[in-house]
């Protein structure tokens, strides 16, 4: 996928720091993520931690598993946070919604739609 503005996306130096953590090389992540079915190069690896490269659905998936982590833990605490602040600020206003803590993530209910943050 091109790149289309910097940053491309958020994800990419948490996805160093956990590479790093498990004593990944690039080299060595891309080869898992090959044997997992997911075409990506070293080098591809690269721009995605320098966030220089879109991230898909899948790969995100994909990179979060082999790395041992969930697909949320990827995102930055910052914004996590920042997000489940505005949500739980939002709560307050509207007495439908139901505001539960799971397993670190919130999920708010309303008669119509359900969000996980």
């Amino acid at each position: 996928m091109p790149r289309k503005k910097y940053p491309a996306n958020v994800v990419g130096p948490q996805i160093r720091k956990v590479r790093g953590r498990l004593g990944l090389t690039q080299e060595q992540l891309a080869a898992h993520c090959q044997l997992a079915g997911l075409d990506i190069s070293r080098s591809t690896l690269g721009q995605i931690e320098a966030r220089l490269r879109y991230v898909s659905d899948e790969e995100l998936i994909v990179l979060a598993s082999l790395l041992g982590v969930t697909a949320d833990q990827l995102y930055p605490g910052e914004l996590t946070k920042r997000l489940r602040d505005k949500m739980l600020k939002g709560t307050s206003q509207n007495p439908v919604i139901r505001v539960f803590e799971i397993e670190s993530s919130i999920v708010i209910f309303d008669k119509s739609s359900f969000c996980r943050c």
